[in-house]
């Protein structure tokens, strides 16, 4: 088996886009290679090839919730379409499966987060431009 190769610029680019989200992990996969950044109080780069990821715990206490809604993925959230517009949900309001709750960009891509079921948003847990982890919950649906 050869041993991996790593990228040093593609890990200066990833450390570098920790440091302005305010994230502490971002992974990126092409093919059957992944690198993983994170930083807390030791940094740490990985290069490996794929295998299947274990599942990642979710970050809140309130992931036990039936109604928790999680992110999918490492981003920053956004409440709403742009600035000048109204949140997608607010606390109260009535919501159908399939209608964006949130916005998650990832690597410059804008992600819609879908309401995985109908329901009252019971509780939102994030504030726009928020960094959030994966699993991480966002919103609590009754």
């Amino acid at each position: 088996m050869a041993k991996p190769t790593v990228d040093s610029d593609q890990i200066r680019e990833l450390a570098k886009l920790l440091e302005e989200t305010g994230l502490t992990e971002v992974e990126v996969s092409d093919g059957d290679r992944s690198i993983r950044v994170a930083r807390g109080s030791i940094a740490s780069a990985i290069a490996a090839p794929l295998t299947a990821p274990a599942p990642t715990p979710p970050a809140h206490g309130i992931e036990n919730d039936p109604g928790a809604v999680t992110s999918p993925m490492v981003g920053t959230v956004y409440v709403a379409q742009n600035p000048d517009t109204p949140p997608f949900v607010t606390v109260g309001a009535q919501v159908s499966e399939g209608d964006t709750l949130f916005i998650v960009e990832a690597m410059k891509v804008m992600n819609p987060i879908p309401a995985p079921r109908g329901g009252i948003v019971k509780a939102i847990l994030v504030a726009d431009a928020q960094p959030v982890e994966f699993g991480e919950t966002l919103l609590i649906l009754e």
